[in-house]
């Protein structure tokens, strides 16, 4: 295998293409197909919706993507209480109509299994299409989840396929109890447990 290219921190200024590269990589999955029905709908109302939680993390977390913009990881501090976006429920109205309903409900699913002890939070990982199983989603994990483990941090998922499920697995991440959409498709909550803290290094500070 190549070297795969270094990661850095994505900019505000790409937000949008994030978005885009998240809904690209996601509109396989079955729990797409229920959110949005319509498939010729889904892109761009997908996109829009991540593009709300994207912008968000810029504030409330952090942005990581491959040097060549291949893939991204996007993670929430849920250290301390955190606000939702602003503006949430309208912007949720106009990004995902017709079908804002089904999104609110993946809100409350998640939110009902979102853990209450400070962790860090993966809300996407992702790869465009082109270069999936090539070990970039994994050298994002394995970036975050070293700064990390240097300050003693658990992180919390939702895997949203058995297949997701057990390459978290691999990477230490313990299933919890897992909960279902109304068409039966299922989340797997995942958690991986602090590891015992290191001292950081000065670029490295988690909060």
């Amino acid at each position: 295998m190549s070297q795969l290219p270094p990661v850095t921190r994505a900019t505000y200024g790409e937000r949008e293409a994030v978005s885009a590269l998240i809904a690209e990589a996601f509109l396989p999955l079955a729990p797409v197909a229920w959110l949005v029905p319509d498939p010729d709908q889904r892109r761009t109302i997908l996109t829009a919706n991540f593009r709300i939680l994207v912008e968000h993390a810029f504030f409330y977390g952090e942005v990581h993507v491959l040097e060549d913009r291949s893939a991204v990881a996007v993670w929430f501090h849920r250290t301390s209480p955190m606000p939702p976006p602003v503006e949430y429920e309208r912007r949720l109205a106009i990004a995902c109509a017709p079908y804002t309903d089904r999104f609110r409900t993946l809100d409350k699913l998640f939110h009902t299994h979102q853990p209450t002890e400070p962790h860090h939070h993966l809300a996407f990982l992702a790869v465009t299409p082109g270069k999936q199983s090539t070990g970039r989603g994994t050298a994002l994990l394995h970036h975050h989840h070293a700064r990390l483990d240097r300050v003693g941090l658990p992180a919390y998922l939702e895997a949203s396929s058995d297949g997701s499920r057990d390459l978290y697995a691999r990477h230490g991440y313990l299933p919890r109890q897992p909960f279902q959409l109304p068409d039966g498709v299922t989340f797997h909550p995942m958690w991986r447990p602090a590891r015992q803290p290191h001292p950081p290094r000065r670029d490295e500070a988690v909060s």
